[in-house]
């Protein structure tokens, strides 16, 4: 059977700077409260210690002074041979009951072993709210004397004292978050970054700075960034290698297919042969995108850019129309932004006929291009998984009527060459939009 820790029921906090944080608090807080109770002990045990010292020399003395003294001028000095915690009475002073506690034990053996035991001392608590002892003797003379003791437990407290204790628990919450802080930041930002990794984009490495343990965890993280981007890569060019050399020997079976006598089975094989030729054309064109076609940016003046693609469209009798006014300027890749409406204009037109494109600028000024239709749409779960490549949903979107399953893959590949950001929402009243935001 597992051992379930003690701790396992406790509320903990979810997060882990604030598990860190209530444990380093709550061990610092009980060690400053250990630190602070030794201390108590250390003054409880002071002052017990400085006042049987003060009854065994002083009390003896006062005692032994006042046997001597004639009965009458005894009381002359009371007063003077009394101190804070004790105090001498002539008579038998008040009633009282027997005292068994070993304070009041210890207390009767310091005076007795101090006066050398030459006069008997019975002690007696008074009943009270305050603590008093007093013990009894009788001097040589045969007069009762009572000496009235008030024992004190630790040494008054200075009235700054509770204030230098606040002020050390506020310093000790500050160094607590700010060491909890130095530790748990480095984390935070590996975990962001890992939330973040796109090995398609390219991007800083994540800064190694901070403790050796979590600057190694960050060198790995980097190192794992890399090897995936590595194969991510080598996938690529494999897959562009197989397309590119596939384009010969499809070229030849198609140019004997021509020659071939005219019949069902020749249409047949031609039409697979086309279909088997998209399918390689499309494979190089995202394998192309993956990589980048080394464009360089260039200003774009965006009234004309966008008409000049809804144009071309429309003269081959397309319906392809812009929607609102489109103005501004904006600094991208002309041939591969181009290809990415391209795409989004060609799914729009393949499923519903129609696309509509609009240009906006968002808050934060960038330029945001979308292409929209009224076609059947996508399931809000498939949105995701339909910009992966070779992914076609079952019905509408087959091979007959949807491609190869690349032409989303290719325009996010391309989004991200750009810089941009590719978004697919379900447009209210049915239809797609697909948006892709300059920055």
């Amino acid at each position: 059977m597992r051992a379930i820790p003690w701790f396992s029921g406790l509320m903990w906090p979810r997060t882990l700077r604030s598990r860190i944080f209530l444990i380093l608090l709550i061990g610092l807080a009980l060690a400053y409260g250990l630190s602070f109770s030794v201390l108590y002990m250390e003054r409880t045990m002071s002052a017990k210690a400085v006042m049987l010292g003060t009854l065994e020399n002083d009390v003896a003395t006062s005692i032994a002074v006042l046997d001597r003294l004639p009965p009458g001028e005894r009381g002359v000095l009371l007063d003077r041979l009394s101190r804070g915690n004790y105090r001498f009475v002539l008579g038998t002073g008040l009633p009282g009951v027997p005292d068994t506690s070993s304070k009041g034990a210890e207390i009767s053996g310091k005076i007795e072993e101090a006066i050398g035991h030459r006069f008997p001392i019975s002690i007696e608590r008074i009943p009270g709210e305050v603590n008093r002892l007093q013990a009894h003797l009788t001097l040589s003379d045969g007069s009762p004397l009572t000496i009235d003791v008030t024992p004190k437990g630790v040494m008054p407290i200075a009235a700054w004292l509770p204030y230098v204790f606040v002020i050390q628990m506020l310093l000790l919450i500050s160094c607590t978050w700010f060491a909890v802080r130095q530790a748990i930041r480095p984390l935070g930002a590996l975990a962001a970054a890992a939330d973040a990794l796109d090995p398609n984009k390219d991007g800083p490495a994540l800064s190694e700075a901070g403790p050796s343990e979590v600057a190694h965890a960050v060198r790995a993280f980097n190192a794992m960034r890399e090897r995936i981007a590595h194969y991510l890569e080598e996938r690529v060019q494999i897959l562009a290698a197989i397309s590119h050399d596939l384009q010969t020997p499809i070229t030849r079976m198609r140019l004997r297919a021509d020659m071939a006598e005219d019949s069902p089975e020749k249409d047949k094989l031609v039409h697979d042969l086309g279909e088997i030729q998209r399918l390689v054309q499309d494979g190089i064109a995202y394998a192309r995108s993956a990589h980048g076609s080394g464009e360089k940016n260039a200003r774009i003046d965006l009234a004309s850019f966008i008409d000049s693609i809804s144009y071309d469209y429309q003269d081959t009798g397309k319906a392809v129309t812009v929607v609102g006014l489109v103005q501004g300027a904006a600094l991208t890749k002309p041939h591969a932004l181009r290809r990415i409406l391209s795409n989004f204009i060609d799914n729009a037109l393949k499923f519903a006929d129609a696309a509509e494109i609009s240009v906006e600028h968002n808050a934060e000024n960038n330029v945001v291009i979308t292409v929209m239709d009224r076609g059947p749409g996508i399931p809000h779960d498939m949105l995701e998984a339909a910009m992966q490549p070779f992914f076609r949903l079952e019905q509408s979107r087959n091979r007959e009527t949807g491609g190869t399953g690349l032409g989303l893959a290719i325009a996010q590949q391309l989004t991200a060459k750009i810089g941009g950001s590719l978004r697919l929402y379900n447009r209210a009243g049915g239809g797609l939009a697909a948006e892709v935001t300059l920055r």
